[in-house]
Parts: C-alpha cells; structure tokens; sequence
C-alpha cells in the first residue's frame, strides 16, 4: 500500500512537479491545496500519510499549519515542510514547529521524504 501524501503549496507549478515525482517514486498524491486553511481541510477529510506543506502560504504560513495539524484529536499525519529558501533562513523555527523535518523545493524526492520520515 503506498504511502498517501496531501501537497499544500500556493504555486500550482510547484504542485504538479511535487506530485508527478513523487508519484513516479510510488507516492500516492491524494490531494491538492493553496492555502494553510484548505490544506487544514483536506488533512481531515483525507487523512494523508504526509504533508507535504510549503512555509509560506498567503492565508497561515507552514508553521502554524503544522502547529493545528499535530494538536488536532486523532491520529496526525507526519509533516514535511518545504520552501524555495533555505531552511537557515527560518532559524530554531523548522526544529521547533513538531515537523518531521524540512526539504528544500529544489531537493524534493521520494528519498528524501522517505529519509525524514523514517
């Protein structure tokens, strides 16, 4: 059974290269959002393995995303956060939010989820 994955970035490009790799890695992508609030909505109708969630949204930005995802009742999905910056830029903030970890857009691959996640 593959892995489920809920991409949350609010570039659509960025979207469809996400899911087309990590599909082809033997992800299964079952869902899309532009935004913190969505993506809070699809976590809970969805119930992915991982999400996949970009640090800066135009509504909340990925830390505080993450901070409602991982204090919600029930089970929690593992979180990846990414950005096209670097993760120094952010400080103690990646470290500090409860992520599993944090992928640089550039280097997103099927590994280096699975790496973080391990």
């Amino acid at each position: 059974m593959a892995t489920t994955v809920l991409i949350v970035d609010d570039h659509p490009s960025f979207r469809r290269t996400a899911r087309a790799l990590l599909e082809a890695e033997g992800y299964e992508v079952v869902g899309e959002a532009e935004n913190g609030n969505e993506g809070l909505r699809l976590a809970v109708e969805l119930a992915p393995d991982i999400v996949l969630l970009d640090v800066q949204l135009p509504d909340l930005d990925g830390f505080e995303v993450t901070s409602r995802l991982l204090a919600g009742n029930g089970a929690t999905p593992d979180v990846v956060l990414t950005s096209s910056r670097d993760a120094s830029d952010f400080g103690p903030l990646i470290a500090q939010s409860g992520a599993r970890g944090f992928v640089p857009k550039a280097e997103l691959s099927g590994g280096a989820l699975a790496t973080l996640i391990a």
